[in-house]
């Protein structure tokens, strides 16, 4: 019943590479490691050899550390201030662009609600709305400060409206996969201009219709949870392989990966993987990802580079569910305070 404090890493647990699961290895409470985490911290599957941990500083040169080559990095508060731009005091609503969420669907109405309203409280000027008939008076009633474009359909997305006037397009939160919703992507692909942030729903389309994922435009933000990333790529036998994948898929599209986690990664087309440092365990709730969605469609409409928009973006997610926690506790956490609690 002794608590136990691993210094650096716990015995018998590998930094970068995947443990054999007949190894003994030291389940800590702490881990005190030295001045930078390892990359063996950031999975899941480690999370009983580690423990709590917490970085101490042992003085190694900055100058050194900051020439080893590495695609590894770890966004701390630090990283993430640095990389807000400033609002200009004689700025307008065009100032900070118009953004479209295309989401919803009869019974997901919901989704739509949080990835819109996230995206105006991540400081878009305009957000513009297109979901079908049946979410309506939802979407006025429940943010009026959006625009609202009506689908033909009542009950999912069935056409691509008019997208010349957007910045940023975020596609996916409670779409649905129906077949007219499938050609709606492919329509959005081919025609696309601006940056797209793709989530959800329209994840498991390109997963269901892998043709699809060749017309993905350059800097597309996708952002799976592990089990829409093993729908879009093949079953990984750990943590570790299915990083490797990840980088891989990024690379060889070109595409920016959100797959997200506890230590959510962001893996850019270069090979980069970008660990966030915020969150915690009441996000594991439905509509978080809705959240970040819409968090990152904001983003991209202030002319964030799609780089930064993903990378600043999850900070900013697990930044709020750190404040909403505190005010509400992690049990007791839900999608919606997350928008509440973004500064």
């Amino acid at each position: 019943n002794c608590d136990i404090v691993s210094v650096d890493i716990a015995s018998g647990l590998y930094v970068d590479q995947p443990n054999d699961p007949h190894d003994m290895i030291i389940k800590p409470t702490y881990t005190l490691t030295f001045q930078v985490p390892k990359l063996s911290f950031m999975f899941p599957a480690n999370d009983v050899f580690v423990g709590k941990w917490e970085v101490l500083d042992i003085q190694l040169d900055p100058q050194t550390l900051a020439h080893v080559v590495t695609p590894y990095f770890y966004t701390d508060s630090l990283f993430a201030e640095n990389m807000r731009k400033h609002r200009p005091k004689f700025s307008h609503k065009g100032t900070f662009g118009h953004a479209l969420m295309i989401a919803g669907s009869y019974g997901k109405m919901g989704a739509a609600i949080l990835a819109s309203k996230a995206c105006l409280r991540s400081g878009a000027g305009l957000l513009t709305m297109h979901i079908p008939a049946c979410g309506y008076e939802i979407a006025q009633i429940s943010i009026p400060e959006a625009m609202v474009s009506v689908d033909d359909s009542s009950v999912h997305i069935s056409r691509l409206p008019d997208i010349s006037p957007y910045a940023a397009i975020g596609i996916g939160p409670g779409i649905d996969t129906h077949t007219a919703s499938v050609e709606v992507l492919k329509q959005l692909l081919i025609h696309a201009k601006v940056p797209l942030i793709i989530d959800a729903d329209a994840i498991n389309i390109l997963a269901n219709n892998r043709n699809l994922i060749s017309l993905l435009p350059q800097h597309t933000i996708l952002t799976p949870h592990p089990k829409e990333f093993e729908r879009l790529t093949k079953k990984t036998k750990n943590d570790f392989e299915r990083l490797e994948v990840g980088i891989q898929f990024a690379q060889e599209h070109e595409v920016i990966i959100c797959l997200k986690g506890a230590q959510t990664a962001v893996i850019l087309p270069n090979g980069e993987v970008h660990f966030n440092s915020t969150g915690n365990s009441g996000m594991s709730t439905g509509g978080t990802g809705d959240v970040l969605t819409g968090i990152i469609t904001g983003l991209l409409a202030q002319q964030y580079t799609p780089q930064d928009a993903a990378i600043l973006g999850v900070y900013m997610h697990g930044k709020a569910g750190d404040a909403a926690a505190a005010q509400r506790s992690e049990s007791a956490l839900i999608a919606s305070d997350l928008i509440e609690a973004l500064r």
